[in-house]
């Protein structure tokens, strides 16, 4: 895939983190874990200009994509705000906003929850299943940024960012 063009895009005939990775050296000692982390930051704001030019054709952004696959994973098509707040580890106010987005795209609808009478849930239409679906399509067709790597890096580098993940309390193991 070639690298798209845009504001994210350098185009520098040099690594600049391995360059401030070398200078970190000098000054600092090892820059092992800055140029992991520096390329982790890197890498995500690469990913992100990749998925939201996908999902602009959807006329959804990243974290609108990710609360309709949410929705789209539950059993039900619906959760409560709450629970999509805590899944997608986003503030309450976002998750209204995110929301309200959708409904008034048409893709989620606002419904009384059931178990507890001053709640709502966000529930799927059948619009937001169809988008949802055609989204992930397309951004499987992209393999989602990754095609860089193969199955066997995407595996370690997987485990490795979960370490991290798990060390930082993200989740617990079972």
């Amino acid at each position: 895939m070639a690298a798209p063009s845009g504001p994210h895009q350098l185009d520098l005939p040099f690594d600049p983190i391995e360059r401030a990775g070398d200078i970190w050296e000098r000054r600092w000692g090892s820059a092992s874990a800055m140029r992991v982390a520096t390329s982790v930051m890197r890498v995500q704001q690469i990913l992100l200009a990749r998925y939201d030019a996908v999902l602009r054709r959807h006329g959804l952004t990243f974290a609108r994509y990710e609360a309709l696959v949410l929705l789209r994973f539950s059993r039900a098509g619906a959760l409560p705000l709450k629970i999509i707040g805590e899944r997608l580890m986003v503030h309450p106010t976002s998750v209204t906003n995110t929301v309200d987005r959708l409904v008034s795209a048409g893709l989620v609808e606002r419904q009384p929850n059931p178990a507890d009478g001053r709640g709502v849930l966000a529930a799927l239409t059948e619009d937001g299943v169809r988008v949802v679906e055609e989204a992930t399509a397309d951004l499987m067709g992209i393999d989602f940024g990754l095609a860089a790597l193969d199955a066997d890096q995407r595996s370690m580098l997987f485990a490795g960012l979960r370490d991290v993940r798990l060390d930082a309390g993200d989740f617990r193991t079972p």
